[in-house]
């Protein structure tokens, strides 16, 4: 989230409420994201005053779009003609070392919570370092704890290898990686391997495929390493459709879905420019041998499933 206008169709930004009507979407989370690079008490403020942009920009636009809390409140206003916005935090690091502020941030609407970005906190360790914990600190482990009592998603995207498996552990109800790619495909240490696509859907989980040109071609990271962007082979839809297939083969039709990160890239895969080409995607996945209703459980169907069951697995607890 950028603090753009998101009811204008505008160049600097990939997803917005032209864009997302463009591409037929009818629910999107916005993430408030805080850099590894900032203080606790800072990444509380920043992730303040997104969510005050947000609503405004919902007050603002309430005739297109509106705040969901649930899936059903995303039928509901689907059935309304609105565009349904969800609150994700990318990044653990404002709730600084507290469950009240946790609690908090569910009550003004997040709805999942990323435990890292790129750099270990309070919480656990991340892809990116991975040393200070080796997995989930204790903390770490009453956050996974307080979020399945909560009702809040735990998203394992960003965490190290060890985390994911300290958090599959722990963690009571389904877990997603909202934006991951496939390490079979790509080696870098922020997609999953096979074993972990195949423990996350054994635990009712959902890995959702990232859009990063980094995260989708080794030869595109190597060339983006040494030379830059300009002089890159960026992948294109294709590269897309080749990882969503390979985790539906790891871990089943049921567990994968969409998860662009979109307005959070700034090279994305070439055709893919932003929300509105989303169609293409599912066009390729036709023509791979995918059935309208197994694109309909990738594009949305299976990250509701799952976010569903985290509720109710919160009801039992």
């Amino acid at each position: 989230m950028r603090g753009l206008d998101i009811g204008i169709a505008g160049d600097r930004s990939q997803v917005d409420l032209p864009k997302l009507k463009a591409g037929g979407v009818d629910a999107s989370f916005f993430a408030l994201y805080t850099s590894a690079d900032l203080s606790e008490d800072e990444a509380a403020t920043k992730v303040l005053e997104m969510l005050a942009r947000v609503y405004d920009a919902l007050d603002m636009y309430r005739e297109q779009a509106a705040l969901a809390l649930t899936p059903e409140d995303a039928l509901r206003n689907k059935e309304k003609g609105l565009i349904s916005i969800f609150l994700g935090m990318e990044n653990g690091s404002p709730i600084h070392k507290s469950l009240p502020l946790l609690r908090q941030f569910y009550r003004m609407g997040v709805r999942y919570m990323t435990l890292t970005h790129n750099g270990d906190n309070e919480i656990a360790d991340s892809a990116a370092q991975g040393t200070r914990w080796h997995g989930l600190s204790p903390f770490g482990r009453e956050v996974v704890d307080e979020m399945n009592r909560l009702g809040m998603i735990v998203d394992v995207a960003h965490v190290s290898d060890e985390t994911f498996y300290d958090v599959i552990k722990c963690s009571k109800a389904p877990i997603v990686s909202t934006h991951s790619c496939c390490r079979a495909l790509a080696s870098h240490r922020r997609n999953m391997t096979d074993d972990m696509i195949r423990t996350l859907a054994d635990h009712g989980g959902v890995i959702q495929i990232n859009f990063y040109p980094v995260f989708l071609s080794d030869l595109y990271a190597s060339f983006y390493e040494v030379k830059g962007e300009k002089a890159s082979p960026r992948p294109g839809v294709s590269d897309v459709v080749n990882h969503i297939d390979h985790a539906v083969k790891v871990g089943g039709i049921e567990h994968v879905g969409i998860g662009t990160d979109f307005d959070g890239i700034e090279v994305t895969p070439k055709g893919l420019e932003d929300i509105s080409k989303l169609p293409k995607v599912f066009d390729q996945l036709k023509r791979k041998g995918y059935s309208e209703d197994q694109i309909e459980l990738i594009a949305g169907k299976n990250f509701l499933r799952a976010f569903n069951d985290v509720i109710s697995s919160s009801l039992r607890a």
